[in-house]
């Protein structure tokens, strides 16, 4: 089984001092909608970051950017539905009101904080065990963003009120287009075996990111690799530049749309030889991912998925116990 492969790399229980294990996830995302990726406020342009293009290839291009608070945010969001469908949310310390993300007034007990981290504003904090980073594109911004105007048109049909007013909801706004590929680098640190389905499980139940998600911003998620060492794999920005790289060499047209399942064949074919690297030891398989993705898709199932997350959940107990009387003794 996939899971006996990263065993090695996986905690048999949660710990609170890191070890060293490591489990690296290759994901590539790919919109599947108008997707907007900026920082607050109207009008602001995409991210985007000038880098260079390949390790070989040194020209400077401007990349789009997915930052990693645009990752790992809606992810999160994802996971905590299901804890709060299930009442594995805990109400906080700090105000007695249920664990909400951006309220500086974490529960520090449930599956979310454990995993993701929390801070507590001087009461207490959790180190995220999930790193990310900023995820890049493969082509250059400049061949993927787009302009829409918006505007806002009154009841009788048009741009002016009964009194003759003229709206003012006229805008135009950049937007990245369908079809738009990202390469990211995903690290868990001394991960369970539970904890790993938990955040793959998020990851590819995820659709929703970037701005106004309720109406674009639709993603695909797909993983292309997952490895285990002592080590974190090389960068989202170096496995973009060797995919560059790799896409140049072999002639591919550097159009958009890009052909998703000849960038996935090129993305395999570079992240291949990485266990030549320090510190990675083991590349699961095709068979062995497939295997993998399958058992998450298992535990995440409404058949099981009730039992799993209430198994993870009682994994902290001993922890919570831990908390609970070191409250106490200071009270």
């Amino acid at each position: 089984m996939s899971i006996e492969t990263l065993k090695p790399f996986l905690a048999p229980s949660y710990e609170n001092f890191p070890k060293g294990r490591t489990i690296g996830v290759v994901v590539l995302r790919t919109t599947q909608s108008e997707t907007i990726f900026r920082t607050e406020g109207t009008g602001e342009p995409m991210c985007s970051e000038y880098v260079q293009a390949g390790i070989e290839h040194t020209k400077s291009i401007p990349r789009l950017v997915m930052t990693k608070r645009k990752q790992v945010a809606p992810e999160r969001r994802r996971g905590r539905e299901f804890l709060r469908s299930h009442e594995l949310l805990y109400s906080a310390p700090k105000s007695n009101a249920l664990c909400a993300l951006n309220t500086n007034a974490p529960c520090e007990m449930c599956i979310d904080c454990f995993l993701y981290g929390f801070a507590a504003g001087g009461e207490g904090a959790q180190k995220s065990r999930v790193w990310t980073e900023d995820a890049f594109s493969i082509l250059p911004a400049t061949e993927l963003i787009g302009d829409r105007t918006i505007n806002a048109i009154f009841e009788n049909g048009t741009m002016r009120d009964e009194k003759g007013n003229a709206s003012t909801a006229l805008n135009t706004s950049e937007y990245i287009k369908p079809g738009v590929h990202f390469l990211d680098i995903v690290t868990l640190k001394d991960v369970t075996a539970d904890e790993l389905r938990y955040a793959l499980g998020n990851i590819l139940l995820t659709s929703r990111y970037g701005a106004i998600s309720s109406r674009v911003g639709r993603m695909e998620n797909q993983i292309l690799g997952i490895f285990g060492g002592i080590a974190e794999l090389p960068s989202s920005l170096e496995l973009v530049q060797g995919v560059y790289d790799k896409l140049i060499a072999d002639g591919k047209a550097l159009d958009h749309p890009f052909n998703t399942e000849a960038l996935v064949s090129v993305t395999q074919s570079v992240i291949t030889n990485w266990t030549n690297k320090r510190g990675i030891s083991v590349q699961l398989s095709a068979e062995e991912l497939d295997a993998l993705i399958a058992d998450v898709d298992r535990h995440w199932d409404l058949t099981e998925q009730e039992t799993f997350l209430k198994r993870l959940d009682q994994s902290y107990a001993p922890l919570r116990q831990v908390k609970s009387e070191g409250k106490k003794k200071g009270q």
